[in-house]
């Protein structure tokens, strides 16, 4: 037996050595094909504490052999006191000693197919890991999916976690929800930071134009200025382009008389064009003057009938519309306003970004503040919580029912992704401790099986 864990002992070396086990410097796959392993071979290396858990394994492996080395011996001896005439004893240490051999080779052979063919012998049904690692991750795939993602598994879990009422009395406390606006923070900046602006430029000067070319602003500007006229809204306008019209005339009175002589005819007196200049001025600056003055200005009642007129036309006019559409096209169409639109991401960009990186900002304060109202809600308010943990197991049952077979063919393409021999190796050097508890169960017990056996034989006469 001890030459049978020597084969089985080699075999596993050789399979270090010539695989990809930690620090050989045989080399793996690397080096006999010449590429980096895949991922999933990479991910399951051969490390230096799963070589720790080896080597327990082999203590245990020479332990189970030195009981089934003794339990031959003592065979042996027992035989030889039978033979030579001693009675009594003998026969039972014997049948016990028989039975424990034949229950520790079993299991030998049982725990050594798992891994690695028994003497090397190419016996059916043994090397099962090394062998059936595609199937075996296939099953394991199918399992998961059947019994941990089928949607009223998932359901029943999410529900009887009550997250909506335990995630409300997180948010509700002040240092959580400063610890959540910090992160939603972090992210924004991250995401704002890592966005182009140039691509995003154009995407929200395109959504603009676009937005604009679609939409028809003739009626939406008469239904406005309707209001406006309507309330009186326009009326500070009048009344401040006529103070900044006379105080204009008022400086400028020289520069009027001077552009109405220059405009008169030729063959005129000067002294005529000059009071004909004056006249001008001053009835210019007497009308200015009294559109200021008088709120019931007739020149005032005209600029609110034409508004309205002009609000109706806006509306109801064809042509009016038709000539405004043209005026909004042209305006969009100017280099300089699409770099205004353009540049308007830049600008909130910026602000966001500011806001964000200042804790006092009303920006995390408003979130903040948001945030525990919200938890608040959700710690108390019995109907909010049943709602939001509908959501929450509608998306789950939603996802793993949609991509339940991606999530399964994720264990199953991993497996089959692995080394054989390495997946064996590792395996084994994980639950090659208990597996070796296997064969000393098996070596007690059958001893015991083979005891009670002749016992019960010796009392009925066999």
């Amino acid at each position: 037996m001890e030459r049978i864990e020597g084969t089985a002992e080699d075999a596993s070396a050789g399979t270090a050595d010539s695989g990809t086990g930690a620090g050989g410097p045989g080399g793996g796959p690397e080096r006999r094909t010449g590429q980096r392993p895949s991922a999933s071979l990479a991910s399951f290396a051969y490390t230096a504490a799963d070589e720790e858990k080896r080597r327990g394994v082999r203590r245990m492996k020479t332990t189970a052999t030195g009981l089934l080395l003794l339990v031959a011996l003592v065979y042996v001896l027992a035989t030889w006191a039978k033979n030579e005439g001693v009675g009594g004893w003998p026969g039972f240490v014997a049948a016990a000693a028989e039975a424990g051999m034949v229950g520790a080779l079993a299991d030998w052979f049982a725990v050594t197919a798992l891994f690695k063919r028994p003497l090397g012998l190419p016996i059916p049904h043994t090397a099962i890991i090394p062998s059936k690692k595609d199937q075996l991750g296939a099953s394991l795939g199918s399992f998961v999916g059947e019994n941990f993602l089928s949607g009223g598994v998932v359901r029943d879990r999410i529900h009887s976690l009550a997250i909506g009422g335990r995630v409300g009395a997180w948010l509700a406390e002040p240092e959580h929800a400063d610890r959540v606006t910090a992160e939603l923070a972090t992210a924004l900046r991250g995401a704002l930071t890592v966005l182009r602006d140039a691509d995003v430029q154009a995407v929200v000067g395109e959504a603009i134009t676009r937005r604009a070319d679609a939409a028809e602003v003739g009626p939406g500007l008469g239904k406005m200025l309707e209001k406006v006229v309507a309330d009186g809204g326009h009326r500070k306008v009048v009344d401040l382009v006529c103070v900044r019209a006379h105080d204009w005339l008022v400086q400028h009175g020289d520069s009027v008389m001077d552009a109405v002589q220059g405009g008169a005819p030729g063959w005129t007196p000067r002294f005529v064009d000059k009071r004909v200049g004056e006249r001008v001025y001053k009835e210019l600056l007497r009308f200015v003057t009294e559109m200021r003055d008088m709120p019931g200005h007739p020149a005032r009642g005209s600029i609110d009938t034409f508004l309205t007129d002009f609000a109706a036309d806006l509306q109801t006019d064809s042509e009016t519309r038709a000539r405004v559409e043209r005026l909004k096209s042209e305006i969009l169409g100017r280099g300089e306003v699409q770099d205004v639109i353009a540049s308007a991401w830049s600008s909130v960009r910026q602000m966001v970004i500011a806001a964000a990186e200042d804790e006092r900002s009303e920006l995390r304060l408003r979130a903040r503040a948001s945030l525990m109202s919200l938890g608040a809600r959700l710690a108390t308010d019995g109907r909010l919580q049943a709602k939001v943990e509908g959501w929450l197991e509608d998306a789950a049952v939603y996802v793993v029912t949609t991509y339940r077979t991606e999530i399964t063919s994720l264990i199953s393409d991993t497996v089959a992704g692995w080394d054989a021999d390495q997946t064996s190796k590792k395996i084994e050097a994980h639950i090659g401790r208990d597996l070796q508890f296997i064969r000393i169960n098996g070596t007690v017990v059958g001893a015991l099986a083979g005891l009670a056996i002749y016992s019960v034989s010796r009392a009925f006469g066999a």
